[in-house]
């Protein structure tokens, strides 16, 4: 195993994007809502409202307090006892206190939200470092009940996943959503004990081919026989063959390239761990560890 310096692809990506991605490397973004008319956000504890682009403290948060946002103009407007305020700037982020969590769409978040107004509607973006994005992840992709290897498997193919994808909605200034589109996220309230733990256990580890992160798709079931990246998306990858995917009796659910998520659990079950039952899905893959700086 050795390390990839995640500070030359990020610096790749914002060369090909425009640098429309200015963040710290360890950090990823997600789009929670987008191009909404408003939105409703509290925190756990105070939180401060900083203009992104002057960073001027503009309002302070009162704990455990709903705030609905909108839409004004080309600006961003705030509901404060009753009564909307105008926030002169199109783009916010809203920091709790150390310890604090966010609340948007009914659920809680660690990191940080970003708010944009980009003229067609706010955009809610969650800034989060990569390895609390994976939290949020894995239980949302795939039961808490689960076997622990299975967990530890798709960690690394979700981590895998978002780092070969950072800048694939960078129109609407995020890199993924928080659908199953890319991968299912549902922030610090979807965490458990277990999960969390299969996250840390796998902490920086990703699969390459070539010496590049692979976009480690996966589905729920393939219904016993995986597809190849050609049966599906016309293009040939050495990493992604057909291969028996330990899943029969689970109605096929999803593209059915990569890992089966059923065919992963029930691998765990037979006693494979998570580098097994990686290996096993993905061929002709190798290991490799995020340098610490950019995930810490």
């Amino acid at each position: 195993m050795y390390y990839i310096d995640m500070g030359k692809i990020r610096a790749l990506f914002i060369f090909l994007l425009l640098a429309v991605f200015i963040q710290p490397c360890f950090a990823i973004k997600i789009g929670l809502q987008t191009q909404v008319n408003k939105t409703f956000i509290g925190a756990s504890t105070k939180a401060e409202i900083i203009d992104c682009k002057t960073n001027k403290l503009l309002f302070v948060m009162d704990k455990m307090k709903g705030y609905e946002f909108k839409t004004y103009k080309k600006i961003i407007a705030i509901k404060v006892d009753g009564k909307f305020c105008k926030i002169n700037s199109n783009k916010i982020v809203i920091k709790p206190e150390a310890s604090g969590f966010v609340s948007v769409k009914r659920k809680w978040y660690r990191g940080h939200i970003e708010l944009i107004n980009d003229g067609l509607g706010l955009t809610v973006i969650n800034d989060i470092p990569i390895e609390m994005y994976l939290r949020g992840v894995v239980p949302s992709e795939m039961p808490s009940s689960w076997e622990h290897e299975a967990h530890k498997a798709q960690a690394i193919a979700a981590r895998s996943y978002a780092l070969a994808n950072l800048g694939k909605r960078g129109k609407y200034g995020y890199d993924l959503k928080d659908t199953p589109e890319d991968q299912a996220y549902g922030g610090a309230s979807a965490e458990t004990a277990g999960t969390n733990n299969a996250v840390t256990e796998t902490e920086g580890i990703v699969l390459i081919y070539n010496g590049k992160i692979i976009p480690a798709f996966y589905s729920a079931s393939a219904g016993g026989q995986t597809r190849s990246s050609g049966q599906v998306w016309t293009k040939e990858l050495a990493w992604l063959k057909s291969v028996p995917s330990f899943d029969e009796g689970v109605k096929k659910n999803g593209h059915g390239v990569g890992m089966s998520q059923y065919g992963a659990n029930n691998l765990a079950k037979k006693g494979y761990n998570a580098y097994q039952i990686l290996k096993y899905f993905y061929a002709n893959t190798k290991w490799a560890k995020i340098k610490p700086e950019y995930y810490k």
